[in-house]
């Protein structure tokens, strides 16, 4: 394995290779854009010449190369990882982890999204069986991850002692690596969620207040992201209709819509429970469709507040709720509920207001307080946040990592138990099977 500053000197730029299982292009969720926003800083910090490896690409330009690959039968980035240096990557499933293993660069691999938890949620309701299936094997990718990597990032100082606990019960933790660095940055390091460097704009064409249908004197409250089963939408639809009756001009805005099942039952859910209270079309509006990438901005100028409702559960506790972050770009206050570092953060820097869980007579009172207040109370502190979390900045530890010659071999790789093993196996028979029969697997979390 050679090491990107030797590279640098002797061959060019590095090649960096980016495997993300998610949707790259216009329109993209969180995932997508981790993606292409670390891509870019590479490419402009170490000059790199970088390549996203996705699931799909929309043929949206995102600034750098885009490839794509089946991540059930990811024969596709055999060619891209025969020339990288180093890759970037969420933990896969077994096969693509194999071709990780064995291409020689330099991994790193990126548990900003604590999947184990966001996995129990997402076949909740489901088969037991299965529900208990996917859990084994979204630790099985995880635990893989740690034994394979060079280095590791996550989103804030909450998950990192989470995956530091998950290092040392694996038996990652050896008395060289620790001699080595005791404080262990130098293979698990914070890079968090981050903003664009530069302000938000509106983009060209309509308003969306125009476009919903709403008036100018309006109070746009912003749901800007997906309505996941693992959110809280009911509580934001409950404290809007106790909202109105003391402010009849506020608006609950869903700004977006997922075709994803987990997200598709909570959107009718919330829907379900807008009608029943009378107030859908007038005081909750649903936009049915996935605003663009470059778009958002004109969504986030035009609220008055933005609002971020969850359950409390472990997804919660160690979630990095990534909408919040443009709310910050955008200098849109936020109402949030308690129990994730981002609404810490909300609390300790008044950028809004938080509010227990599932309260929506409180969540309700916090919007009035935000409203009365206005955007330009909160905008000095937000755009101080905003200007901490930029994308260049957040980034630098994946940057000076690749920069610096590769670390030794870690002191120890690690026990792989039997059971892991076994999945492992039965999954790898399967893929092959159904890629022989040219049957696509179901559709799975990543």
């Amino acid at each position: 394995m050679h090491a990107i500053a030797l590279l640098m000197e002797h061959a060019g730029s590095p090649r960096v290779l980016l495997v993300y299982a998610d949707r790259v292009g216009a329109s993209m969720g969180g995932v997508g854009i981790r993606a292409v926003e670390l891509a870019r800083v590479l490419t402009e910090a170490l000059g790199a010449r970088v390549t996203i490896a996705a699931a799909e690409h929309d043929g949206g330009d995102v600034g750098v190369p885009v490839t794509t690959f089946a991540p059930h039968a990811p024969r596709a980035l055999a060619p891209h990882l025969a020339t990288a240096d180093a890759v970037v990557a969420q933990p896969a499933w077994p096969l693509t982890m194999r071709r990780l293993a064995g291409s020689g660069a330099r991994l790193v691999f990126d548990l900003y999204d604590p999947e184990a938890f966001g996995t129990l949620e997402h076949f909740a309701g489901r088969d037991p069986r299965l529900r208990g299936l996917m859990g084994r094997f979204a630790v099985d990718r995880l635990t893989a991850a740690l034994r394979l990597a060079d280095h590791v990032m996550c989103a804030n100082e909450r998950q990192r002692d989470l995956w530091l606990g998950a290092l040392l019960a694996s038996g990652l933790v050896s008395p060289a690596r620790y001699d080595a660095d005791p404080t262990l940055r130098s293979l698990l390091d914070v890079v968090a969620y981050g903003v664009p460097a530069q302000p938000p704009a509106p983009s060209a064409g309509p308003a969306p207040r125009a476009a919903l249908g709403l008036a100018p004197d309006d109070e746009v409250v912003l749901w800007n992201g997906g309505v996941w089963s693992w959110l809280d939408a009911p509580t934001a639809v409950r404290a809007i209709a106790r909202l109105r009756a003391r402010r009849p001009r506020a608006r609950l805005v869903f700004m977006g819509a997922s075709s994803a099942p987990p997200a598709v039952r909570a959107g009718q859910a919330a829907r379900a429970l807008a009608a029943e209270l009378g107030v859908l079309g007038e005081g909750v509006v649903f936009h049915d469709g996935w605003v663009p990438y470059a778009e958002r901005a004109a969504w986030l100028l035009d609220a008055d507040c933005a609002i971020s409702t969850h359950v409390e559960h472990l997804e919660t506790r160690f979630s990095s709720r990534t909408r919040l972050l443009d709310c910050f770009w955008a200098g849109l206050p936020v109402v949030c509920t308690r129990g994730d570092e981002l609404a810490a953060r909300v609390e300790r820097e008044q950028l809004g207001a938080t509010v227990p869980p599932g309260d929506d007579e409180a969540v309700a009172a916090a919007l009035e307080r935000v409203l009365d207040r206005g955007r330009t109370a909160y905008a000095d502190r937000l755009a101080a946040t905003a200007r901490e979390l930029t994308w260049p900045r957040v980034a630098a530890p994946l940057v000076d990592w690749l920069r610096a010659p590769a670390p030794p071999p870690r002191g120890g790789s690690g026990r792989r138990a039997l059971d892991e093993r076994a999945r492992t196996g039965a999954y790898v028979a399967a893929a092959g099977t159904l890629a022989a029969l040219r049957v696509r697997p179901p559709a799975l979390r990543r």
